[in-house]
């Protein structure tokens, strides 16, 4: 199927107008075994909605989802209303692409799987399909993304093909994981991280944390992890105890808490994920950076940011960034499946489908301490 074909086949305009498509009101209990879903909107809201259980066509299946977590940018379209220039939440987009279910028509019903929620065109025609670099397919269909309507659904339809089968003892909350995980996994592939390298972790949020947990299994020692809430570093600890933890001081500058991080690492690190997206701390872990090291930038920022330029030049620091990922969800599967990434204890609030709105406002409010919240069904 190609990407005029994904395009068609997912457009959102095909749920928004469907009859059976109604916006629950605060408090209206959904009807018995609705196809429900979270969505926001242009006005910054999130609700319970019901839509139609959809109808697999050809290369599709149905999937039940079981297990949904609520990724960083999902809160940052509902709260903000866009991410960059490009991705602009016009209309009721459903959220949700952190998921894993159970395929229930078409295929190998029964089967358990992870869902890969970008979808790209895959033509011989697609330079970026064709070199395996998928993730920077300019006609993907990456699903939460405006406007394709996400995975944060009862009743999800999906491409047979990006769908990864989950061996029987790994969890749907594991199977669910494994997306922000395989964003973890592209970044310290790509960083080149090595055995024995010295590494930074700029921020101990989800993508952070598995940064760290990969980076472990990756064989990074010494790993230094940051960030502005003690209650996170001491859950890095708790995944990681070997990790060496700093506070960020909001009152120092950059080259003063890189100062800090470097003696904490025994010395300038080789590798730095940077995972906030800040650009204070971007400059942080530029500064932190041995001569000729890396500064791997995976978190989202701002769309214009300043830099060190001179600091980077004289130094030869390689300034990378992260988007997405491409092949990584087998590794990611195999990860867990084999034990060697335990991604179990990120998930720290449950809620069931019917209380999707509540869980958005508990991975939204920093007060509740959420770490990953999963929305189960």
């Amino acid at each position: 199927m190609g990407t005029l074909s994904y395009a068609v086949a997912f457009d959102p305009r095909k749920v928004l107008d469907d009859p059976e498509f109604k916006i629950l009101k605060e408090g209206e209990k959904p009807d018995p075994g609705a196809n429900l879903a979270v969505c926001y909107n242009a006005h910054k809201q999130v609700r319970l909605v019901q839509k139609p259980r959809p109808k697999p066509g050809y290369g599709q299946v149905l999937v039940h989802v079981r297990a949904t977590g609520i990724c960083g940018s999902d809160v940052h379209f509902w709260k903000h209303g866009c991410i960059g220039e490009s991705m602009v939440v016009k209309d009721e987009c459903g959220a949700g692409h952190e998921s894993a279910g159970e395929i229930v028509e078409v295929g190998e019903v029964g089967d358990r799987v992870a869902i890969e929620a970008g979808v790209p065109c895959t033509k011989a025609s697609c330079d970026d399909c064709r070199t395996g670099r998928y993730n920077g397919c300019k006609d993907v269909v990456f699903f939460s993304t405006p406007p394709f309507h996400g995975t944060l659904t009862r009743w999800h339809l999906h491409p047979a093909h990006w769908l990864h089968r989950l061996p029987d003892h790994v969890s749907f909350e594991e199977g669910a994981l494994c997306e922000p995980l395989a964003v973890a996994l592209a970044g310290v592939e790509r960083s080149g991280l090595r055995l024995g390298d010295p590494l930074l972790i700029c921020g101990s949020g989800p993508i952070g944390l598995v940064s760290l947990l990969a980076a472990r299994a990756a064989g990074a020692e010494p790993i230094v992890i940051t960030d502005l809430v003690q209650s996170r570093l001491d859950f890095a600890k708790s995944l990681a105890p070997g990790v060496r933890t700093v506070l960020i001081d909001r009152n120092k500058s950059p080259k003063e808490q890189a100062a800090v991080i470097t003696e904490r690492a025994g010395g300038p690190v080789n590798v730095v994920l940077e995972c906030t997206g800040f650009e204070s701390s971007i400059h942080t872990g530029i500064y932190a950076t041995k001569f000729g090291g890396k500064v791997f930038v995976i978190g989202v920022g701002n769309n214009q940011m300043n830099f060190p330029f001179m600091h980077l030049s004289a130094n030869e620091i390689d300034l990378q960034f992260q988007y997405r990922y491409a092949n990584q969800y087998p590794k990611a599967i195999r990860l867990v499946a084999g034990g060697l990434i335990n991604v179990k204890p990120l998930v720290t609030h449950r809620f069931p489908l019917e209380d999707g709105v509540s869980a958005f406002h508990v991975a939204a409010d920093p007060s509740q301490g959420a770490i990953k919240v999963q929305i189960l069904d």
